[in-house]
């Protein structure tokens, strides 16, 4: 599809400026982080991106490795940060995934990219989601991010698939910016971890 291709040359070209302009912010943001949490101050995890393959998705640390009377982790809600918190209210820690665009294991828009655990757990139709490049942001993210239900989420990400358009990418796009700086539909949820999705018996 040609779209794919011109939309392909836009993420490499706007992923290398948007490093660039953001390095001072990303080192400042990391000496803090090393400051309150020690190292490492980069988040690295197993992600399922484009036809289910698996890829390490790059974000900023916002939770410490605090544990329990039994050394085992806290919840994740009690590990977030003061500085971590404002790193999620701002997405800043999604910045690092940058480096995922250019090296093509994601784009500025699409699903996001979820647990490998999860694969053998979608239904026919919620694999569908992996049908593009995983993205930065979605349609599910601007339309209620961690508000939604497991099962909406995978329909809006469906939907996209099935309508993924220049007129649609731009929408989500702009819209993205609406979200995080003007506050609209941003609440708590948006800087909580989802719930593990467990299967659709639980949907």
């Amino acid at each position: 599809m040609f779209y794919f291709k011109i939309r392909r040359i836009f993420d490499v070209v706007a992923a290398c400026v948007l490093l660039m302009f953001f390095t001072p912010l990303l080192i400042t943001l990391a000496f803090c982080i090393f400051l309150t949490m020690g190292s490492p101050v980069i988040f690295c995890q197993k992600r399922a991106g484009l036809q289910g393959r698996i890829f390490t998705i790059y974000k900023l640390r916002t939770m410490n490795n605090g544990v329990d009377d039994k050394g085992q982790l806290l919840p994740d809600h009690k590990r977030l940060t003061f500085l971590g918190y404002w790193i999620r209210k701002l997405s800043l820690d999604e910045l690092p995934q940058l480096l995922n665009i250019v090296k093509g294991e994601m784009s500025f828009i699409g699903p996001r990219p979820l647990l490998v655990e999860y694969l053998p757990l979608y239904s026919e139709e919620q694999k569908r989601r992996h049908e593009v490049l995983p993205g930065i942001t979605g349609w599910a993210q601007i339309n209620g991010r961690n508000a939604l239900s497991w099962q909406q989420k995978f329909t809006l990400d469906v939907y996209y698939v099935d309508n993924i358009s220049f007129f649609l990418d731009c929408k989500i796009f702009f819209r993205t910016f609406v979200v995080i700086f003007l506050a609209k539909n941003v609440n708590e949820t948006s800087t909580q971890t989802s719930e593990r999705f467990t299967g659709n018996e639980l949907l």
